[in-house]
């Protein structure tokens, strides 16, 4: 059996019809940019996050980038965040003209260590950039009360976390403005870069419109120095075909995952949900110290696996030659050693989840024979 990481012709092969049909429109219309695909997925997705506005932009970069710039962060400013990210996050902050400094994470989600931040807040500290990884949200609420306590703003990084719940609200509404990726494998992804920012505050989202479409406030009239950062009408047309399902994909995604915390042995390290979190998922993450051994054994076994992300940002060249500070960050450095996504996605099937636990379980039994040669 062939199992990979990733399906997304499936999912395509389902929605086809509709799909086709939506961009042939776009494509008759000549509409390109900002129609009324883009202000329908901007509303359809506001309301899902429980948000007032959503801007649709060019990619969860852009909205980052966007955000924290539309939050008055710039030159001389701080921003804290993790190391443990797609390089995006801090990418974002250093496009903004501002500097990234990193907080360690919790053993258990991967996510923002609330406990850490207090010590690394000055002066120069503007924002507070939280990554809801893997699809599990941060621990929201004490992020939050530092925040406010030091009147900092809090940015969400949902690129991975659609749907995703803290205390019953949906990521992308808990603080001052949420950052959505609609890659192409996120769980509700465009076929080819997209994203979205969502926010309540009505100043942050005026000043997001204008920023992601040069700094017009009309045309040819440009109010600030912005960035060409729009999202298209096909890609639109594309999302608002997909976002009505998203709850149904995520609600598999959790059964699936349900289904490897049962199948998989008890030596690895399994995924956490929890209290008053929802995962929804876009990656199913184990943990290993013999990580690299078993990734090598399930491609012998056909089973795709990746790693999301052995070198962490502050270890990274391009974090080096940009002059970035050194730090210690041992739970980041210990677990980007072992950490190993297993293939999950909606149209994954219950005899491929057994058969990955199975070549995980093998594996591991193999392992435990030659310890106990040893």
């Amino acid at each position: 059996m062939r199992v990979p990481l990733v399906d997304l012709k499936t999912q395509y092969q389902g929605l086809k019809e509709e799909i086709l049909s939506e961009i042939s429109q776009v494509l008759d219309g000549m509409q390109l940019f900002l129609g009324k695909n883009v202000q329908a997925v901007e509303a359809g997705f506001a309301a899902y996050c429980g948000a007032k506005f959503a801007i649709g932009v060019g990619s969860g970069t852009d909205a980052l980038h966007i955000a924290l710039r539309a939050c008055g962060i710039g030159p001389g400013d701080e921003v804290i965040t993790v190391s443990h990210t797609f390089i995006a996050t801090t990418e974002a902050i250093i496009l903004a003209g501002a500097r990234p400094v990193f907080v360690d994470i919790d053993p258990s989600t991967y996510n923002m260590d609330p406990a850490q931040i207090e010590r690394m807040i000055n002066p120069r500290t503007r924002a507070i950039l939280p990554v809801h990884l893997y699809g599990h949200p941060a621990d929201m609420e004490p992020i939050l009360k530092v925040a406010k306590a030091h009147n900092l703003r809090v940015i969400e990084d949902s690129c991975q976390g659609h749907g995703a719940e803290y205390g019953g609200k949906r990521t992308g509404s808990l603080g001052d403005v949420g950052c959505f990726s609609f890659y192409f494998t996120k769980n509700l992804g465009a076929y080819g870069e997209a994203g979205i920012i969502t926010t309540s505050d009505p100043e942050i989202a005026r000043q997001c419109r204008m920023l992601r479409d040069h700094g017009q406030n009309a045309k040819y009239y440009h109010a600030v120095m912005g960035v060409n950062g729009r999202l298209d009408e096909i890609q639109a047309a594309i999302l608002k075909v997909k976002l009505p399902h998203l709850d149904e994909w995520i609600e598999k995604r959790r059964s699936i995952a349900l289904a490897y915390n049962a199948g998989l042995p008890p030596d690895l390290v399994k995924p956490v949900e929890m209290p008053r979190a929802k995962h929804v998922y876009h990656l199913y993450v184990i943990r290993t110290p013999e990580r690299d051994a078993l990734k090598e054994f399930l491609e012998s076994k056909g089973v795709a696996s990746g790693m999301h992300y052995p070198v962490p940002v502050h270890l990274q060249d391009a974090w080096r030659k940009y002059g970035g500070r050194e730090y210690s960050l041992p739970v980041t450095e210990k677990i980007t050693g072992e950490i190993l996504s297993l293939p999950i996605y909606p149209e994954l099937g219950a005899d491929e989840v057994d058969y990955i636990c199975g070549c995980v379980r093998e594996f591991c039994e193999s392992r435990l024979r030659l310890a106990v040669k040893k």
